[in-house]
């Protein structure tokens, strides 16, 4: 069983200058379960320490916070300090902030959303903020560019970025980008990698099927077996969007 949470005094005395990030943090850690907080480590391979707070009563507990400050600057202190907590709950909370907070991103907050997606990397808020920074390239269609350098970039999770980025665009997903960075990163061996290119196909394929359909045949052979599969889940079964 893991031991109750800590925090760690320096931490506590850059939450304690905020008073609004104290009262939350205090909130989060009284709503501890070791005995959640056990299983949910062990889903991510126990790579992070958790609090044991399920997702519906962490939002419940920050749900009043967040609506106090949502007319407020965002706050890129309090989302790095969130996710200097050794807690993954941390981590979430910062995300639904960001999330909230979406409309304010711009380019010049690519380098800040870059630093978080290399800070303690899985897969479970990396694939939260690719969302954020694909809002940004959407609104900003310069930033492509950005996202071609990414998609070759040595880090697997800034790639994962790029390949995901898209995700959520459907109609206004630009094609010649995603072939793009789809294509870079064939002959990967990462799982993570392969997934996602089949992930972001398989989304797009809600959209525009004949054009995941057309791809998959064009790259069949340079493709992983995994990418395939899960790009052409939609080809022939039904969906609903």
């Amino acid at each position: 069983m893991l031991p109750p949470p800590t925090r760690r005094p320096e931490l506590r005395r850059r939450a304690d200058t905020h008073q609004w990030w104290a009262l939350l943090f205090m909130e989060l850690e009284r709503a501890a379960d070791p005995q959640i907080a056990e299983p949910m480590a062990a889903y991510m391979r126990n790579k992070f320490p958790f609090l044991g707070i399920k997702t519906p009563l962490r939002r419940s507990i920050s749900m009043p916070f967040m609506r106090a400050t949502a007319d407020d600057p965002l706050d890129w202190e309090f989302v790095e300090s969130c996710w200097e907590q050794p807690e993954r709950e941390f981590a979430y909370v910062a995300c639904d902030y960001l999330n909230r907070h979406q409309t304010q991103l711009t380019p010049a907050d690519v380098p800040r959303l870059r630093k978080l997606v290399q800070w303690d990397s899985w897969w479970d808020t990396i694939d939260v903020l690719d969302k954020f920074v694909g809002y940004i390239v959407y609104r900003n269609p310069e930033e492509s560019d950005t996202m071609r350098q990414w998609a070759r970039d040595p880090d697997m999770w800034i790639r994962r970025v790029a390949i995901g980025h898209q995700r959520r665009f459907r109609e206004d997903t630009n094609t010649d980008l995603l072939e793009d960075i789809l294509v870079a990163n064939f002959g990967s061996d990462e799982f993570f990698i392969n997934k996602a290119i089949g992930w972001a196909l398989r989304e797009y394929s809600k959209t525009n099927a004949p054009w995941v359909q057309d791809f998959v045949e064009r790259h069949r052979p340079d493709m992983s077996a995994l990418s395939i599969r899960e790009g052409s889940k939609y080809l022939t079964e039904p969906h609903s969007r």
